[in-house]
Order: C-alpha cells, then sequence, then structure tokens
C-alpha cells in the first residue's frame, strides 16, 4: 500500500477510529495535532506559571502604576516587531522560531537571577519590569504558535481543528497554574522561573518537529515550506494592516476585545487587593481564577468548539463573546461585587479561549502567507495592546473623574455592542474569502495583492 492510499484510507469515514469521531481530527493529520500539542502545551504551561506572579507584581507596585505599565508594553512591543519582521523576512520557520523564542527564555533567566538577589525594594521595581516583559511575551509567544497553525492547516481544517488544538494550550495552563498555586507560598519566585523556562525549551523542540511533519502532510511546494524565508518588506505587516479593510476590521475585533478586556481585569485586580493583603494569598487567588478559567474552557475546546464553528459558521461564533460581555456588564451595572466580577471574569476568558480564540485564528487562514506571519503578529501585539491602553487611560480617567463604579459598565456595553456588528461582518467576510482560499494560499507574497482583501 503507497502513501497516497494511505492518506485515502485515513479520510474515509468506516475506519474512522474514536479520535476522529469525537474530536474530528483525521488519522493523516494527527502527527501535526499532536506536535502542535506539546507545542502550545508547553508554551501555555510556561506563561501560567509565570502569570500568577505578574498578577501579584502589579498589585504590590501599585494599582495605579498599571496603566504606566500598559504603556511602557505597548512601547515595548512597537519597538519588537521591527526585529521580528526582520526575522521573519530573512530567516526560514525552522529558525526564526527558535531565535525568538531562545531570546525570551534568556530573558526568564535573567529575571531568575535578579529576583534571587534583590532586596524588597529592588523587588518592587524588578517586578514592574517583569509585569510589562511578561506582557510582551505572551503575546509574542502564542501569536507565534498561532501564525504557524493557519500556515499549516486550511480554513476547513481550522473550523474543524483549531478548537481541539486549543485544548493542548489549555491543559497547558491547566498544568501551570495548578503548580503555582500549589507551590506558590513554598517555592521562591526565581525558583518558579527556571521551570518555566525550562518549558520553553520544550517548545522550540516542539516548534521544529511541528514544521517537518506539517510539510509533509501538506505536501507543499518548497517556496512555502518551513526551510524557505518569507521574504517581504520588514514593515509589511503594517502597511497591509493600514490598506486591508479586512484586516482593519480584524484589528477592530482585537482592539474592542482588548479594551473590554482591560476593563474586567481592572476590576478582579481591584477586587484582588482588597480582599487579599497577603502577596502569597494574592498569587494563590488568580492562579485559582485561572484554574477555573481552564477546566471550563477545556470542556469547551474538547467538546463544543468545532462543532459550534461549523454549524453556526464563524460569524455566529465569533459574536458569541460580544453578546456574553453585553450580558456581563449589564449585570455588573446593577452588582458591581466581588462574586459577580469574578464569575463573569471567568465564563468571559473561557468564552474567548474556548470558542473566540480559535475561531479568529480561522480568519487569518485565507490570506497570503505574508500576513498570516507580519500582519498577524502587529494585530495580535500592538493592535491587542492599543486596546489594553486604551482600556487602562479609560479606568484611570473614571478613577480620576469619580464616576463611581457604574461608568466603566455604562462604556462597556456599547462598545461591546458594536463588537458584535463587527464580528458578525467578519464572519460573512471571511466565508467569501474562503472560496478562494487555495489561490491565496498559493502566494508567497501579498505586496502586489493587498488590493484584493477587502
Amino acid at each position: 500500500m503507497n502513501a497516497t492510499s494511505e492518506l485515502r484510507e485515513g479520510d474515509n469515514p468506516a475506519n474512522a477510529g474514536l479520535i476522529e469521531r469525537v474530536f474530528q481530527v483525521r488519522r493523516r493529520e494527527l502527527p501535526v495535532v499532536g506536535w502542535s500539542w506539546l507545542y502550545i502545551f508547553s508554551i501555555l504551561s510556561s506563561y501560567y506559571v509565570m502569570r500568577p506572579i505578574r498578577e501579584q507584581m502589579g498589585v504590590s507596585g501599585g494599582i495605579e502604576n498599571l496603566p504606566w505599565l500598559f504603556t511602557a508594553t505597548l512601547v515595548a512591543m512597537i519597538l519588537l516587531n521591527v526585529p521580528f519582521g526582520y526575522l521573519v523576512r530573512r530567516l526560514p520557520r525552522v529558525r526564526f522560531i527558535p531565535i525568538t523564542y531562545r531570546f525570551f527564555t534568556a530573558n526568564i533567566l535573567l529575571f531568575a537571577l535578579a529576583l534571587h538577589l534583590a532586596n524588597q525594594e529592588q523587588a518592587v521595581w524588578i517586578g514592574r519590569f517583569f509585569f510589562v516583559w511578561l506582557s510582551v511575551f505572551n503575546l509574542f509567544v502564542v501569536s507565534i504558535f498561532w501564525q504557524t497553525i493557519v500556515d499549516v492547516f486550511t480554513s476547513e481544517q481550522g473550523k474543524r481543528l483549531f478548537g481541539f488544538i486549543a485544548a493542548g494550550a489549555t491543559i497547558g495552563a491547566i498544568a501551570g497554574s495548578s503548580a503555582s498555586a500549589l507551590l506558590a507560598r513554598t517555592v521562591p519566585t526565581w525558583g518558579l522561573l527556571l521551570g518555566a523556562a525550562a518549558l520553553l525549551e520544550i517548545a522550540v523542540f516542539s516548534a521544529r518537529r511541528l514544521s517537518r511533519v506539517s510539510d509533509q502532510l501538506a505536501q507543499k511546494p518548497l517556496a512555502q515550506s518551513g526551510e524557505q524565508p518569507i521574504g517581504g518588506s520588514t514593515f509589511a505587516g503594517l502597511l497591509h494592516v493600514v490598506k486591508s479593510p479586512y484586516l482593519l476590521n480584524v484589528s477592530l475585533f482585537f482592539l474592542l476585545f482588548s479594551i473590554t478586556s482591560t476593563f474586567l481585569y481592572f476590576e478582579q485586580v481591584n477586587i484582588a487587593a482588597k480582599a487579599f493583603p497577603d502577596r502569597g494569598a494574592q498569587t494563590a487567588f488568580f492562579a485559582t481564577v485561572d484554574l477555573a478559567v481552564n477546566v471550563l474552557t477545556l470542556l469547551i475546546q474538547l467538546f463544543l468548539t468545532g462543532r459550534v464553528v461549523r454549524l453556526f459558521g464563524v460569524g455566529l461564533a465569533l459574536a458569541s463573546l460580544p453578546l456574553l460581555s453585553i450580558v456581563g456588564f449589564a449585570v455588573l451595572l446593577y452588582a458591581p461585587t466581588f462574586v459577580p466580577v469574578v464569575a463573569f471574569q471567568v465564563l468571559r476568558r473561557a468564552g474567548n479561549f474556548g470558542i473566540a480564540r480559535p475561531t479568529r485564528e480561522v480568519l487569518f487562514t485565507v490570506l497570503p502567507r505574508e500576513d498570516r506571519y507580519k500582519s498577524k503578529s502587529v494585530i495580535d501585539t500592538v493592535v491587542y495592546r492599543l486596546g489594553d491602553q486604551a482600556g487602562a487611560w479609560s479606568y484611570a480617567l473614571v478613577g480620576f473623574l469619580q464616576w463611581g463604579a457604574a461608568a466603566l459598565p455604562i462604556l462597556a456595553i456599547p462598545i461591546s455592542a458594536v463588537w458584535l456588528v463587527n464580528a458578525i461582518w467578519l464572519g460573512r467576510r471571511q466565508e467569501e474569502m474562503a472560496a478562494d482560499a487555495p489561490a491565496a494560499a498559493a502566494l508567497p507574497s501579498p505586496s502586489a495583492k493587498v488590493a484584493t482583501i477587502s
């Protein structure tokens, strides 16, 4: 039996095993999905080991200083996109991914050393730098993963598989947050950071293996394999976002999501600072919230995401999160207390990771290859942090003007309504572009094709 007949047999529903019937993963896709799982598992485990540390450091550095930390994060995002664009232009995927991740690994080791040697006053300033750094780290390493995934899978595969692949991220997040919740009171911060660095190195190994098996699965031409540079301009990502109505609307989706997320984040941080004065208790609280989010998310990703997207379409799947946000902020308008805030945060983040996040990655599968890396990087990092800025400084302005607890929900509800309309438009446009996806995917660079993405 040759390779072609084996692939066809793997696609035969009569030969489908339990994994394909339950999780919609075909036999020939198993190696690619498996390495994708380990790749994102390692990244999210690393991040969620460090995330509660960031939250505690943000609180200890003063909630009033958080808007400035968000501003510093935006500046760092803008600066880092330039060398990243250069790497994407000059190096193949199998080289620029390890370089980027090992840069962050070296940073983690430096933070571990600094915290080990620092006194209490120095630790506050190190914590502020760490808050900014981890906010950059999170978006960049996860964005690079999804850049690779949308480059590997088609739009049809994305609708079917992205939720299941994202479950690997959730399991990693559960592992990382569980480790932090259990060890935060006994293991020093620098010790947790060393574990996070080791996990990131596993991600590098997984990314290399994924690149090899994915090229074999897709049988791509050499010009589109992970062994070839993408080329184009270093600044193409930003230029294409500005010129493309489709990418502008994708950016708007991210922007509105980020603004409303920041509103809710500040509410959670404010409540934690009042309810848990001890640093260890604050770290454990944030880790416990993360754990609850990730358990709920995992159930959604494993059993619902793929079916929801295929049954209702991209537009309605994307619209679920702004619709939930309208309802949630309406509840907070009348009951801005501990339980509603935490419950809304858990449900919203689970809805994002379980449904909205895998679905919005499908939006990029219909784009030319250069946009999947460069434009996606700009949207995932700079645009996302612009939303953080708008949300953070809106929160600061509300506090300065003493408008009271109802002001943020009043702002968030109409923002979420605009976001709802945007989500439905994106879903319809993606479906239209999916018909032309094979032609678009065949383009190594979209420099002469930007005007067609509208």
